[in-house]
Order: structure tokens, then sequence, then C-alpha cells
């Protein structure tokens, strides 16, 4: 259970650390068949990383501890997606950045109908980081794309839509399928009563619509550059255009190289990799700690990106990071 209910649930370092450990001892152990996450309180499954102690840290000038921070969680994703035995996922409220981080990697994946999904880098001057990528990565890249740059949270049915998540059940049945599941991890075949129970529990999801949003302008997420994409948007299209347009120029630039070059990986390990060398160039410039003060310390919604247009982003250090060549100073 991830419980830090009044953030959210936000993933501090020593909440990374403690379910680490867990992990690894569970590994090895018979009596633990299947590991189960969910999120305390009403608010949400998790929030997303700690970035306010991150962007504190990189303001101590501490930024190598930072960089260890982001390490640390990035391996954590690296684990759940490659455990050995089967992880399960129920989410509701919140299922942000890390929280996606978190639930994505799962084998299973089940979420109720208020749940909502997003991954709103862009706005705090970072980039979709914690593996996303590799798992939007079998989503067609339009939707992907509409869904990254947007940061706009989305409902069960577009996260079943870009493959977030693997089905939904109905609110009232969250004690139920949480007490099928403590009976399927001790079925001779977890996975097939895993499977079975998700089956018997799954609801209807309703419509897509951010996905539709994004199959109408999918010529427009094809551009080369995200500059491109806002400016043939606009800020006035609603409900993606708008939404892009608050974020950060070099994030938004970040983010495509980031994401187009996951899609090209070997695996989940190359793409976490890839994850790090982003958060390391971009938790240092100026549009990280800005936008993290305009949306979580000030709130006051107004960050001051540095440049402010998106045509004088300088993307070869981008460009490099997305090659995994180091950037020049």
């Amino acid at each position: 259970m991830l419980d830090r209910p009044k953030a959210i649930n936000a993933l501090d370092f020593g909440m990374i650390a403690a379910i680490t450990a867990a992990l690894e001892g569970w590994r090895n152990d018979p009596d633990v068949t299947a590991i189960l996450f969910e999120g305390n309180g009403p608010r949400g499954f998790c929030a997303g990383g700690d970035v306010r102690a991150v962007r504190d840290l990189v303001l101590a000038g501490r930024k190598e501890q930072a960089d260890a921070y982001f390490a640390a969680e990035y391996d954590l994703n690296g684990r759940i997606s490659n455990y050995d035995k089967p992880v399960i996922a129920l989410t509701h409220g919140a299922v942000m950045g890390g929280g996606i981080g978190i639930a994505g990697h799962a084998g299973f994946r089940i979420a109720l109908p208020d749940a909502r999904f997003a991954m709103p880098e862009a706005v705090i001057g970072f980039v979709v980081d914690t593996g996303v990528n590799a798992i939007l990565a079998k989503a067609p890249e339009h939707r992907a794309l509409a869904f990254l740059l947007s940061g706009l949270a989305v409902g069960a049915a577009d996260a079943l839509t870009l493959g977030l998540t693997d089905c939904v059940i109905a609110a009232d049945a969250r004690e139920r399928v949480r007490a099928g599941l403590i009976t399927a991890a001790d079925a001779p075949s977890v996975d097939t009563a895993i499977v079975a129970l998700m089956q018997a529990e799954a609801i209807d999801a309703g419509e897509a619509e951010l996905c539709h949003a994004a199959d109408a302008r999918a010529e427009i997420f094809a551009l080369a550059r995200a500059a491109e994409m806002a400016e043939a948007l606009g800020p006035d299209d609603q409900p993606l255009g708008a939404a892009i347009a608050r974020g950060s120029p070099t994030s938004l630039e970040a983010i495509v190289l980031s994401h187009r070059a996951a899609r090209q990986a070997r695996d989940i390990g190359e793409v976490l990799a890839l994850d790090l060398a982003f958060a390391r160039y971009l938790c240092g410039r100026p549009d990280f700690a800005e936008g993290v003060r305009a949306v979580l310390v000030d709130k006051d919604g107004k960050a001051a990106w540095q440049p402010a247009a998106g045509d004088d982003v300088d993307i070869t250090a981008l460009a490099a990071l997305s090659a995994r060549r180091e950037p020049a100073d």
C-alpha cells in the first residue's frame, strides 16, 4: 500500500527505497505469490514523484542527490516491469507521472472508474519519464504524443486505449476484487486466476475522448518538432492545442525526441536509461525549477519559460541525448 495520503502518495526517496527493498525481500519468499499495489486515501493511487523535494535539492546545489533520486525511481520501475512474480495494480483517482511508472509496469492493471491518468511533465519543465514511453510505444504515435505533450488527465477509457491499464471495474466492486485477488494468489495457476477475475469483473469504460481527438489531428502529430505541432494546433484548439501551449517549449521538444527514440529501443532497460539521461539534463535547467514553482509551490500557473518560444529552442543537446550521446556543454 502506498501510504502518504496527504501528498496523494507522491513518491519520496524513502518510499522508493522501501518498495525496492520489499520487492527484493519477497522475490525468493515462497509465501509471497503475488504483489498488489494500491494507494491509500480517497484522492488517488499516486500523484507521481516528489518533484518539489527534487527542486529543493537542485536549488540547494545538491544536484547529484536529485540525479540519484531519479536513478532510484527508474530502477524501481525496471524491477516492477521485470519482476518474476505476478504484480497487480489496483488504481483509483490520480494516477500521475511516477504513479503510472508503478502501475503501468505491473503485469495486471485494474482501474476504478474515477481513475485519472496523466503525464503532466511539460508544465513543470521536465520530460516524460519512468519508462512510460515503453508502454505508449505500443499505441499509435499520434495518440501517445497527444497524451504526453498535452499532459491532460484522461479517464479509464483513454487509459485502456493507450495501454496504460488492462480493465476497469465498477466502483462498488473494489473490496470484492481485492478479496478475489487474495484468493487468486493461492491458486495453482496465479496468472490464470487473476485473468479470470479481471474478465469477470470488467465493465465498459465508455469513449476514449482524447484518443479520438488525437485521431482527428494525426497529421499534425506526425510533424518533426513540437513547435510545429503547437503552431499547427494553435492555443485555441480544444483540448489539445490549449493544453500544449502551457508547456515548457524545451520540455515539449524533449518529450517528442525521447518518445520517438524510445520507440526504437530494444527493451525497458534502454528506455529507462534514456529517461535518466534526459532527467539529469533537464532537472538542472531553469525551466524545471520555474515549472515546479508555478504548479506546485506558488501555484500561480504563470511559468516564465527560457526560452519562451518553441522556435527558439536549441534542440542540439536534446537530439544528442535521444541519440544516446552526451550533449556538448
